[in-house]
């Protein structure tokens, strides 16, 4: 599997794009990325490529999220 490497002007784009990423996997699942993440952590789901994937993207959303709450406090 290759490494895909993108490039994001703001991290409002970076969030708007793993945003969309999440809501994919959420449709395909039938499950909210909160829900998943927390029964992936725990350990209830197993390591397919699609869940590491989708684990790796919700990490990546929480971070932006933080970031974007302290460069925008007064927004959220």
């Amino acid at each position: 599997m290759r490494k895909q490497i993108i490039q994001y002007t703001s991290p409002i784009d970076a969030l708007v794009a793993v945003t969309k990423r999440l809501s994919t996997y959420e449709s395909r699942q039938q499950m909210d990325s909160e829900e998943f993440f927390d029964q992936y952590s725990r350990g209830q789901l197993s390591d397919d490529i699609v869940f590491v994937e989708w684990a790796n993207d919700y990490r990546h959303y929480l971070e932006l999220r933080q970031k974007l709450e302290k460069i925008l406090p007064d927004v959220a």
